[in-house]
């Protein structure tokens, strides 16, 4: 088999074995939550992560295990999101007016202003990774086509970054 640790459980699970099938869903779960939290409002990903585990259920049949399991997945996931942002763009919304109070809006730009700072202290191929994956919400792939790096490279970056970013702050409540 091919498939992967998923594609085993899965493989297990056409089989009959209920507890693979469980487990199977269970840390799919925990995949989709994440993968739904870069791509989707926050009210919006328990109800996409439901929907996606629903059709994988019922197209549990159609995995071959002698295939990747995980493109499997992402095609069904992807899928699912697309559904989701149909629905947000045929959603009807309300004009704001100028008038709504903003609560912690200095805080929102003073923090925004800091961490635009701090990621200015990083090589901008670090901060560039950074600031498409984390905070941009573009997946990796996504990030490695718009910079030319490879995904291997963009997760490289960002760890380097992030590392790099800690020191600082670190350094810098020390100093305090």
């Amino acid at each position: 088999m091919s498939g992967g640790p998923w594609g085993s459980l899965m493989a297990a699970a056409q089989a009959g074995d209920a507890a693979a099938y469980h487990r199977l869903l269970a840390e799919l779960g925990f995949w989709l939550h994440r993968y739904y939290a870069r791509r989707l409002p926050r009210a919006m990903i328990d109800d996409a992560v439901q929907d996606t585990l629903l059709a994988i259920h019922q197209k549990r049949h159609t995995y071959d295990p002698q295939r990747p399991f995980e493109p499997w997945l992402a095609a069904i996931a992807r899928y699912k999101w697309i559904d989701r942002l149909r629905t947000l763009r045929a959603a009807a919304t309300e004009a704001l007016t100028d008038d709504i109070a903003q609560p912690g809006h200095e805080e929102a730009v003073t923090s925004a202003w800091s961490l635009d700072r701090l990621l200015g202290e990083l090589k901008p191929a670090q901060s560039d990774a950074i600031r498409m994956v984390k905070l941009q919400g573009f997946s990796i792939e996504e990030a490695a086509a718009r910079t030319g790096q490879s995904v291997s490279l963009v997760k490289v970056n960002i760890h380097r970054g992030l590392g790099r970013l800690a020191a600082i702050v670190r350094k810098r409540a020390d100093a305090e």
